[in-house]
């Protein structure tokens, strides 16, 4: 039987769980992760393959499926951050769980934000000749991943854990207000990025196919990012129990070296 990520029960405060082998894969996890790879195999033959080129971009269009992709779960995520960090700041709800579920699924935003620039910024050179301009969308998006960047690092500052969680909290939901921002730039200002190519509720301006398949890199992505989360949860929880474990550790020795005991 191959070694899974089961913990202990956890206290109600959040305390940390003790990890019963250091692994966190399960069953389950593999076979997300075989569905996350044939999610990204079929993205990619329709993507590739089966998409129609564009009129105007031809085939720089495909970064489409990349670009939508990223950015749905980095706003996903940060959404995700908002929600828990808003139920951490709750009392009624205030349990340090809500804060590792925040920071893990900032960090996986970030990782993803970055992908969003990156997709973009190639996806700009072939179609307006640049790879970066100060566009109303791209210059919050850029703030975006700042304000998380500057999230993360706030968490990474040491301090009683309760503090430092509720400061984190408070940050998070203040980076997260710059999403509606993102979102409504194109509307808002005016703006080099196209305007939106499709609606969950409305007629779309792209062809079927394309639209179809980028309904396939959503799913690919939202499933990406719960199979990294679900892992990044784990490690996290195995970091909190050595950091406490050592703790422990440290206070012992300390305790002995000021009451020694003597040996006959």
């Amino acid at each position: 039987m191959s070694p899974t990520a089961t913990m202990s029960p956890e206290p109600g405060s959040g305390s940390p769980r003790r990890p019963s082998v250091l692994s966190t894969g399960t069953r389950a996890t593999r076979i997300l992760g075989i569905l996350v790879l044939l999610a990204f195999g079929w993205l990619a033959l329709f993507g590739l393959v089966f998409s129609p080129r564009d009129e105007v971009q031809k085939d720089w269009v495909r970064f489409l499926y990349l670009h939508v992709g990223s950015i749905f779960v980095s706003y996903m995520a940060f959404g995700v951050t908002a929600c828990a960090s808003a139920l951490y700041l709750w009392k009624r709800t205030r349990s340090l769980v809500w804060d590792r579920v925040a920071g893990a699924s900032a960090e996986i935003g970030v990782l993803f934000l970055c992908i969003t620039l990156m997709t973009g910024s190639l996806w700009g050179k072939g179609t307006w000749g640049v790879y970066w301009t100060w566009d109303a969308r791209l210059t919050t998006t850029a703030l975006l991943l700042v304000l998380f960047i500057g999230y993360l690092a706030l968490r990474a500052v040491d301090g009683d854990r309760e503090v430092r969680a509720k400061r984190a909290a408070i940050a998070g939901l203040v980076a997260a207000a710059d999403i509606p921002i993102v979102n409504q730039a194109i509307n808002w200002w005016r703006t080099l990025h196209q305007g939106r190519t499709f609606r969950i509720l409305g007629e779309a301006t792209i062809d079927g196919l394309m639209l179809f398949s980028v309904f396939v890199a959503l799913i690919a992505f939202a499933l990406l990012y719960v199979w990294l989360m679900i892992h990044r949860l784990r490690v996290a929880q195995m970091e909190e129990y050595l950091e406490a474990k050592g703790l422990e550790v440290a206070i012992a020795e300390r305790l002995a070296e000021a009451d020694p005991v003597t040996t006959p």
